[in-house]
């Protein structure tokens, strides 16, 4: 399953190792899920993790980016024609409907309202629900 991760994923999990964020940075390094990045994707996850007011380190950073790229695939994405309060945004997005990918994010409202812009929580049920699907509640068992 092809997944983007915005940038306030990758702080979340760097900042702490409980939370779902965490959980779906440690999905990529099990091979469980595939991150799809171009290059603004890589400059702007390596402009906002080296931040001064995060404190993350070098060390944490390059092997944060460095997994992401292993496992993951680089695409050039086709241009969509939405607005965006915050250009930095449209990678995401271009990137996620390139790869037909689910696109994680802690700010949904700085994306287009569709089914592929999940909250960490959303996607995590998801995920859940395509491993365990629910049963409909009215089968009979005889069909």
């Amino acid at each position: 399953m092809n997944v983007v991760l915005d940038t306030n994923i990758l702080v979340s999990a760097l900042w702490t190792e409980k939370g779902n964020p965490h959980k779906i940075l440690d999905m990529i390094g099990r091979n469980e899920i595939k991150p799809c990045y171009d290059y603004r994707i890589i400059t702007e996850y390596r402009d906002v993790l080296s931040r001064p007011k995060f404190s993350f380190s070098a060390r944490d950073i390059n092997s944060v980016l460095n997994g992401i790229k292993a496992k993951g695939f680089s695409t050039i994405a086709k241009q969509c024609a939405h607005n965006f309060t915050d250009e930095t945004d449209r990678a995401f997005y271009e990137v996620a409907v390139t790869c037909n990918a689910y696109l994680i994010t802690g700010n949904s409202k700085h994306f287009p309202n569709e089914p592929l812009v999940l909250s960490p929580a959303q996607f995590l049920v998801l995920l859940d629900f395509e491993k365990w699907p629910v049963e409909n509640p009215n089968a009979t068992g005889n069909e």
